[in-house]
């Protein structure tokens, strides 16, 4: 009997200590570039002492998983990517309110916030723009891009890529964007022309623009922050804002309904959107605009007031019956509007 309430004791105190072990982790999915990831979970988990397991993510791949998982979440806490779905995830349950104080950070982060009943807090602004690789643009002598429109010029037959907008938020953020510029019709036959050049459609919104930097293709779509970090690297590229205008990102985080590491995943929360967290984005290249007007940034970064940008409606295009419905037409009218190969 001794021997059997002696193991009983060391079950429950192996048990009681796996409990308070896993109370320590964290499981974060990361929409942002790896790099970013991977020193963020590191510099968290030094300034916490909370272990964090990470995985990197697109959005729309994000999204897929957390309705696959609702009600047995795998992960606790999903950081970055486009705002829209993270209204999304806030509107269908799937993400939960942090009550966190988002009070010091800047207007449009608190906005991110009041939008989703506090279940998504801002970290970033991205805005949306192409790169063109300079030599490969002299070399078929092709005339500068300057606008929207001009990317469904012939010239640009097969010289263009961009991301698929079902797993990127950020090719979404285009989709979107385009429809607010031009009206719904006009934008779809617009993104038809332009996807006539389009040689391939990635996972990955950030990789058109460092297919582009490589010479793999002439332009490229995306955010221009991604693309300043390019150009920093020595790349043969320029940046352009769109004539017409253009759209942006709200990156956010969110806190995954029924995570079992809800006080872990607050503090998450707060220390991606402290000055602390944020200003050692420089180091991996991370050149957005960041929530806390503390944080350090970069003087080459992208700047809202020096580019032309629509008045995004981020509750209409974070709804999920009008994403589902410009994704099926998408699907419909654009996908295959040329030889674009997929990822």
């Amino acid at each position: 009997m001794t021997k059997k309430l002696y193991i009983s004791a060391l079950a429950l105190s192996a048990a009681m200590s796996a409990s308070a072990a896993m109370a320590e982790e964290l499981n974060v999915v990361c929409s942002n570039e790896q790099t970013w990831c991977d020193l963020m979970a590191q510099n968290f988990e030094a300034a916490t002492g909370i272990d964090v397991a990470m995985v990197r993510k697109s959005t729309g791949e994000v999204l897929a998983q957390l309705r696959a998982e609702k009600g047995n979440p795998k992960v606790d806490v999903w950081w970055g990517g486009t705002g829209d779905p993270h209204i999304i995830a806030a509107n269908e349950g799937l993400t939960q309110a942090t009550g966190v104080d988002v009070s010091g950070l800047l207007g449009w982060a608190q906005n991110m916030t009041n939008m989703t009943g506090g279940k998504a807090v801002g970290v970033h602004v991205g805005l949306l723009g192409f790169i063109y690789n300079t030599e490969v643009l002299a070399e078929k002598n092709l005339p500068v891009p300057a606008c929207w429109r001009d990317l469904a010029k012939p010239d640009y037959k097969g010289e263009i890529q961009v991301a698929n907008p079902n797993s990127s938020g950020t090719a979404y953020t285009e989709l979107a964007t385009l429809v607010q510029l031009f009206g719904e019709d006009e934008a779809f036959k617009l993104l038809a022309e332009i996807g006539a050049n389009v040689n391939q459609y990635t996972k990955s919104g950030s990789a058109p623009g460092k297919a582009t930097a490589r010479g793999e293709t002439t332009i490229g779509i995306g955010f221009m922050h991604d693309m300043v970090k390019l150009k920093k690297e020595g790349f043969p590229v320029e940046i352009v804002a769109p004539c017409e205008g253009t759209g942006y990102e709200l990156g956010a985080v969110s806190v995954v309904e029924g995570t079992p590491h809800l006080e872990q995943a607050k503090k998450w929360v707060e220390y991606v959107i402290s000055a602390e967290g944020q200003s050692p984005g420089l180091e991996v290249g991370v050149y957005n605009i960041p929530s806390n007007p503390g944080a350090a940034t970069d003087p080459e970064a992208p700047d809202m007031a020096s580019v032309k940008l629509i008045d995004y409606d981020f509750a209409t295009y974070g709804a999920s019956d009008t994403r589902e419905r410009l994704l099926a037409r998408w699907e419909k009218d654009v996908k295959g509007a040329g030889g674009a190969i997929e990822e």
